[in-house]
C-alpha cells in the first residue's frame, strides 16, 4: 500500500493512496498521522491494506483526488533519522574530492550519521539557503521506515522490521563540510533540513525490485528539467538496509518510525550519471583538473523520483525550488 502525510498541524494527516496516484482516502478511525500507524503497526497496517483495497475497488465514498503539493514528508518530523553511506565507491570518489584517504573499514564496516529529523521537508516545499557560497548540493537516496528494532539485532532479524520505504533528498552544503569534519565531530551546519517523497510504501509495492534489502531499480534525479542521473539503486550498494539498520542498532534500540537512509546513490558504471553534484564534480577534476559543474543557484530547480518496469511512479517525486531563507 501507498501512503502520504497531508499537511496538517506538526504531524500531518494520515492518507492512503492509489497504486495510480490520483486518489486518497483519510485514515480516520484507524490512525490519525504516519507515527500514530507505526506505533501499533500489528493492528493499524491490515486496516490501511482494507482500506487501500477499497480505494482501488472505486468503494470508498469520501475518496478525494491526490495532490503531492498538499503533502509533507510521510514523517514530518521524526523521532530519528540516520543516514548511511552504502555505496562506498561514492564515498571513495567524494573524500578523494577533498584529500581525504578513505580507511579500508569503510568497505566491511557501515558509516552513519545522524541528522537533524525535527524539521523534515515536503516534495514540494522550497529548498531554503541562507548563501549560495554554502555550496548548494542535491544527494538523492533511498531510505527505510522501521518499527521497533532491538538492541544487538542482526541483518536477519532488522529485516523483518522494515515497513515503509521512501525516497529522500539529503541536502548538503559541501564548502561548510571539510570546516566541520576537520573539527573531528561530524556534521551540523552542513547538514540542513532533509526532504523526502510524498509517498511511504510498503515493500511489497516495489514487487521484485524489493530483494536483499535493496531496491533494484533507477533513482532518477533531473536538474532544471533536463537529466542529470539515473543510477541503479541496487548495484554496487555495499550495504543493504538491514545490515545498516542492525549497524545502527548495535549500541541502542531504534523506535518505530525511525528512518535509515542508504545515502546517495552511486554506481561505478558512469554513464548511468550520478545522484549528487560533488560526485560529478570530482569526475570532472580526475578527468579534467578541475570541476566544471556549479552547485545549485537560488531558482534552480530539483526533481527526484523512481519508476517501475512499467514506468509508473513508485513514490512520487520530490520536485523542489533552490530559494534564498528569509
Amino acid at each position: 500500500m501507498k501512503l502520504a502525510s497531508l499537511k496538517h498541524g506538526r504531524d500531518g494527516r494520515l492518507v492512503v493512496v492509489s497504486r495510480d496516484l490520483t486518489r486518497c482516502a483519510a485514515a480516520e478511525g484507524i490512525a490519525p498521522t504516519m507515527q500514530a500507524a507505526l506505533d501499533d503497526w500489528a493492528t493499524t497496517a491490515p486496516l490501511l491494506a482494507a482500506l487501500a483495497a477499497r480505494l482501488e475497488a472505486g468503494s470508498v465514498a469520501a475518496a478525494q483526488p491526490f495532490d503531492p503539493r498538499a503533502c509533507a514528508a510521510p514523517l514530518p518530523r521524526a523521532h530519528h533519522w540516520v543516514d548511511g553511506s552504502a555505496y562506498v565507491n561514492h564515498v571513495e570518489l567524494v573524500r578523494k574530492a577533498r584529500g581525504a584517504a578513505m580507511p579500508d573499514t569503510f568497505w566491511t564496516d557501515p558509516l552513519v550519521y545522524q541528522g537533524g529529523s525535527d524539521d523534515l521537508l515536503g516534495p514540494t516545499d522550497e529548498a531554503r539557503f541562507a548563501s549560495e557560497d554554502f555550496g548548494i548540493d542535491l544527494e538523492a537516496e533511498v531510505a527505510v521506515i522501521v518499527d521497533d528494532v532491538p538492541m544487538g539485532a542482526t541483518p536477519q532479524a532488522a529485516a523483518n522490521r522494515i515497513r515503509l520505504l521512501v525516497l529522500v533528498n539529503d541536502w548538503s552544503l559541501r564548502n561548510l563540510i571539510p570546516g566541520e569534519l576537520a573539527k573531528g565531530f561530524g556534521f551540523y551546519q552542513s547538514k540542513p533540513a532533509t526532504a523526502f517523497s510524498p509517498l511511504a510504501v510498503t515493500p511489497d509495492e516495489l514487487g521484485d525490485a524489493w530483494r536483499d534489502g535493496k531496491v533494484h531499480l533507477p533513482l532518477v534525479s533531473r536538474i532544471n528539467d533536463a537529466p542529470f542521473g539515473a543510477p541503479d539503486a541496487g548495484v554496487d550498494m555495499t550495504f543493504s538496509f538491514p545490515q545498516l539498520i542492525a549497524h545502527a542498532a548495535r549500541t541502542r534500540r531504534l523506535g518505530a518510525g525511525a528512518i535509515v537512509g542508504s545515502g546517495t546513490v552511486s554506481n561505478y558504471d558512469r554513464s548511468r550519471g550520478s545522484s549528487c553534484l560533488a560526485e560529478k564534480r570530482t569526475l570532472e577534476l580526475l578527468a579534467g583538473g578541475k570541476p566544471q559543474t556549479p552547485f545549485l543557484r537560488f531558482g534552480d530547480r530539483v526533481r527526484i523520483e523512481m519508476f517501475d518496469a512499467a514506468g509508473s511512479s513508485l513514490f512520487g517525486a520530490i520536485d523542489q525550488r533552490v530559494a534564498r531563507a528569509d
